[in-house]
């Protein structure tokens, strides 16, 4: 049950942009509880980058007094990845092509995360 409302979810927010390629709910230590990634992507490598990422970016944001965290925006020649907290214990990750505007996806990732918060 709690699944399917995750996939319905990321299918959502997957289906209201082209440009996003691929998401995944998370858990803060790694393990994956939903995702929607094409094939040739690996689940464990998504979840254990993801939860590194926004470890890593809380910690800095700390340190350099920015505040609390609320994404992580990584920009490669080939896209972008996006993360974001759902709730305390989970990261919403989403991947988007290099062309994406990213002022739609922000607003996007941040309805799907506060949809996923209370399911989990």
């Amino acid at each position: 049950m709690r699944s399917e409302m995750l996939t319905s979810i990321l299918s959502d927010l997957n289906g209201t942009s082209a440009d996003i390629e691929a998401s995944a709910v998370i858990s803060t230590d790694g393990l994956m509880i939903a995702a929607l990634l094409p094939s040739g992507m690996d689940e464990d490598r998504v979840g254990a980058m993801s939860a590194a990422m926004l470890s890593l970016g809380e910690r800095t944001a700390k340190e350099l007094a920015r505040g609390e965290l609320e994404q992580v925006l990584v920009k490669g020649d080939q896209g972008y990845i996006l993360m974001t907290h759902a709730n305390e214990e989970s990261v919403l990750t989403v991947v988007a092509k290099p062309n994406a505007r990213l002022g739609l996806i922000f607003l996007d990732v941040k309805r799907a995360a506060e949809a996923i918060g209370p399911i989990l």
